[in-house]
């Protein structure tokens, strides 16, 4: 990884980090929390990516997306010129999404007991792939048909900065320094808070490269 990566990064190794740290009154980061799952989850990553690879969506305003997608689960999540949404078919292949693997789906469920809800059940997992460059711009999750669960977001490969924000676009946004393992948990009173990721820097992951992968489960409907 270059130094320029690693400075931003460089007191943040997991183990020096309690395991959750607390971002809002019902947001939490889980600091390595998915490191013990990783050789159960990368071999059914590779599985899904075969049945639905990555691929650049386009905005409804016709901006195509920085970060590649896909999708597992009952539901995937899919943007395009007629505007956004959940769809149980993959549009590239007309086929339905592949299942969400149980490791994916124990993993969900495992961080959202230790942020405080028990009973998440997720139907959907967006998996993005940000290279160095790569950007999320600030949004909130509403194209769920509710709001009662919460969102578990898996950070795997290069580091990320996560912007956390307020409930308007212009809020301050906290600066929240992910690595890999780490999970995010925001739902309850904090369920609609904007979000989004800087940039991706420069870098060479030892395990998966030049690309940060990250897992985003939700309860679609």
């Amino acid at each position: 990884m270059n130094p320029t990566t690693l400075d931003m990064f460089a007191n943040l190794e997991p183990e020096q980090h309690p395991r959750r740290e607390q971002m809002g009154k019902q947001s939490y980061v889980l600091r390595g929390f998915a490191l013990p799952w990783l050789d159960r989850l990368l071999p059914e990553l590779e599985a899904v990516l075969k049945a639905a690879p990555f691929r650049q969506m386009v905005t409804p305003g016709g901006f195509t997306m920085s970060a590649a997608m896909s999708s597992c689960g009952t539901w995937g999540w899919t943007t395009d010129r007629s505007g956004y949404r959940y769809t149980r078919q993959d549009p590239l292949s007309g086929e339905p999404w592949p299942d969400m693997p149980e490791v994916f789906f124990q993993l969900a469920q495992a961080a959202a007991r230790e942020a405080g809800f028990e009973a998440f059940v997720p139907d959907s997992c967006l998996i993005n792939r940000y290279v160095p460059g790569a950007k999320m711009s600030l949004h909130q999750d509403k194209d769920e048909t509710s709001y009662e669960a919460p969102i578990v977001s898996v950070s795997l490969g290069l580091p990320a900065m996560f912007l956390f924000g307020g409930f308007e676009r212009s809020d301050k946004c906290q600066r929240v320094p992910l690595l890999h393992g780490d999970i995010v948990v925001w739902g309850g009173v904090d369920r609609l808070r904007y979000h989004g990721v800087l940039p991706i820097k420069e870098g060479q992951h030892p395990r998966l490269g030049e690309q940060r992968i990250n897992f985003t489960f939700r309860t679609a409907r």
